[in-house]
């Protein structure tokens, strides 16, 4: 039986296919502060905007495509059961052919009822249009998790983590929560490795394998390390 490998990717690993990360130093998405188009205020004062703003991204998301770092993960499968928990909401993952994806934050691609977020239609293109309605009448939205909205997954990922054999961080900050906690559920006798140019502060990291190397080049080192 393979053991379970549980992946825990950010920002990092869409970074190298073009995709700038969430929140940089500077607070900013795409020169918009992330709390004028990501939160559920930032809808009630200018969905117009925050519809806008979430159409350009998925633009952004079709055109960009999988990188080495993503490729490396699906070779993964072929010697582990491999589990990947993502805070990005690109579907980059999919389309490289991983096979076992939980998305913490929503993806992109996807829409969203405004009065139930857990009716969610795929978007054919890049464009949600303002007058496009849910079955319940309700104007659709991004299926991404703003600021200030539950984390729905969060308790399915905390369990997955929880039975990892193999654990990865790759290209996480680890500066969200509750994502961030996550990794406190992986067994303490679980080998960690920790991808990305800086290493962030974990509970036992001083036992974990840290590659301080980009998601393309630390999945390389990766690969040869794991299989």
């Amino acid at each position: 039986m393979k053991k379970k490998l549980v992946v825990l990717t950010g920002a990092g690993i869409s970074a190298e296919s073009g995709l700038k990360t969430f929140r940089d130093t500077d607070g900013l998405w795409e020169g918009f502060n992330i709390y004028d188009v990501a939160t559920p205020e930032a809808w009630r004062k200018n969905p117009e905007l925050v519809q806008d703003f979430y159409n350009q991204r998925r633009k952004q998301v079709l055109s960009a495509q999988p990188n080495e770092a993503h490729s490396a993960l699906v070779a993964l499968e072929a010697d582990y059961d491999v589990h990947i928990i993502t805070q990005n909401v690109d579907d980059l993952h999919e389309r490289a052919g991983s096979t076992q994806v939980s998305h913490l934050h929503g993806v992109i691609t996807r829409s969203q009822s405004d009065s139930d977020p857990q009716l969610t239609y795929p978007i054919e293109g890049w464009e949600l249009k303002m007058g496009e309605l849910c079955e319940l009448g309700t104007q659709l939205r991004a299926h991404v998790v703003w600021f200030g909205e539950d984390v729905p997954m969060i308790e399915e990922a905390a369990r997955i983590c929880a039975s990892a054999e193999v654990f990865v961080l790759v290209g996480s900050s680890l500066a969200v929560y509750p994502a961030a906690g996550l990794v406190d559920f992986v067994p303490a006798h679980s080998p960690m490795y920790i991808i990305d140019p800086v290493i962030p502060k974990v509970k036992n990291s001083h036992q974990a394998i840290r590659i301080e190397k980009s998601a393309v080049a630390g999945m390389k080192d990766l690969l040869e390390l794991l299989t």
